[in-house]
């Protein structure tokens, strides 16, 4: 075994525990807009991160280069609520919960007291994929490292002559996702990995929600073109939807030796560069980086640089024991929920979605390359073939969630009636 393999299994494999409680983690971004049309203003988001904290209890867990909080955190709960990148985009990490209900509740809560605040001067969250004013906010970093590293490192696409990665390298700043994790076993974390990239298709039909004004793209979720075809892009398998499902976990982290490792930290101090495979990484004998206040500099690679080695699959193992889904845009406020009922009853009923998945009709009738099928449904237009195709998929698959959650009996299948009225059921 090679030994960046050894180093990646050890970041991901450490946590995972044998027979887990199945907890479920949501994070949920939203931008946050001047309801006059106009740019965000910052000092109106800065306020309310400094006012948070007095009405909700939280404690400020860090600070911005000026000393204003950007990350706040609930001691009793684990929530979190911090801004995303840009100080247009609040996020909210929910701390583990055990039901859907328990996180809907807080939400409502905490979006209540925000919406009340922004009022006051015209601003509002709002349920986009993409934030509705991206073309008049600044669309800078919080003035914080990681953030900072992460903008001037999507903007070395300005230098590469390849010419299919896209114009927008602020794209960080107004993209907004939704994401659920859900715990994993070292039995069934490749299970679950593998049959959730062949439902890819059915979840851009289902929960698309980021069209963009700015480029003349047949899409329904922007957001899929912006990661992949950035900086992040660059190796395909640091990104978006597997290219195929994993024979085994050596499969797996064969795959992972060909994602990018960009950043690395000596000193204090954060470098980023050209991205580079996992594989060659530690044979790589200097590395020309840029600090973030743009020298250059000499790097030496590190096996120390893989503890913040992170990919961008949309089906994600991460260090915490959990498969992360982060294919999904922000949802509508009525259905902001939906999405995580929809992976978490699926994934209970994982028996039974691997045996439907063996056969089902859709598979048939589209082949299967599941990159392709996730960009061909993500289209503006379905042809009437393709339309019929996926609507019965998506149907047959809601099924399946339905039954996993109501086998689990905490009253969550509410939360999957958005689906059954797009269907038509």
């Amino acid at each position: 075994m090679s030994r960046s393999v050894e180093l990646l299994k050890k970041r991901y494999l450490k946590n995972i525990k044998e027979n887990p409680d199945l907890f479920i983690g949501i994070e949920l971004e939203f931008p946050i807009v001047n309801l006059e049309g106009k740019a965000t203003d910052g000092e109106v988001v800065k306020d309310l991160f400094r006012y948070l904290p007095s009405v909700l209890g939280f404690t400020i867990e860090k600070v911005d280069d000026f000393g204003n909080p950007i990350q706040l955190l609930d001691p009793v709960s684990q929530d979190t609520i911090l801004f995303e990148v840009a100080y247009t985009t609040i996020e909210f990490a929910f701390g583990k919960a055990e039901s859907i209900q328990e996180v809907d509740e807080r939400f409502n809560f905490y979006m209540a007291t925000i919406q009340n605040k922004l009022g006051e001067a015209n601003h509002a969250i709002v349920d986009c994929g993409i934030h509705p004013n991206w073309d008049k906010n600044e669309n800078c970093p919080v003035a914080y490292t990681r953030y900072q590293m992460l903008m001037d490192y999507l903007d070395l696409s300005r230098n590469v002559t390849k010419s299919d990665l896209h114009h927008f390298p602020e794209y960080g700043a107004f993209i907004c996702g939704s994401q659920v994790q859900l715990d994993v076993s070292r039995s069934n974390y490749l299970r679950v990995i593998n049959a959730f990239t062949q439902i890819e298709a059915a979840k851009a039909y289902l929960f698309a929600n980021s069209e963009f004004s700015g480029a003349d793209w047949d899409t329904k979720i922007s957001r899929d073109i912006f990661w992949e075809e950035s900086m992040h892009g660059i190796y395909p398998e640091n990104v978006g939807v597997n290219a195929r499902l994993f024979k085994d976990e050596n499969d797996f982290f064969d795959y992972l030796n060909h994602s990018a490792i960009f950043t690395a930290e000596r000193d204090g101090q954060t470098y980023y560069f050209y991205p580079i495979q996992a594989r060659d990484y530690l044979a790589t004998p200097e590395i020309q980086a840029f600090s973030l206040n743009g020298d250059e500099v000499l790097i030496y690679p590190q096996e120390k640089d893989f503890e913040t080695h992170r990919s961008y699959q949309y089906q994600n193992l991460t260090t915490r024991g959990t498969v992360e889904f982060r294919s999904v845009c922000t949802q509508p406020l009525d259905r902001t929920f939906t999405s995580g009922a929809f992976h978490l009853g699926l994934l209970l009923y994982l028996d039974k979605l691997e045996a439907y998945l063996r056969t089902a009709p859709f598979f048939t009738i589209v082949g299967r390359d599941y990159r392709f099928l996730r960009r061909q449904f993500s289209k503006k237009q379905l042809t009437d073939e393709e339309e019929a195709a996926i609507l019965e998929f998506s149907k047959d698959l809601l099924t399946l969630a339905e039954e996993g959650l109501e086998k689990r009996g905490k009253q969550e299948m509410t939360y999957l009636q958005p689906l059954r009225d797009k269907l038509g059921l």
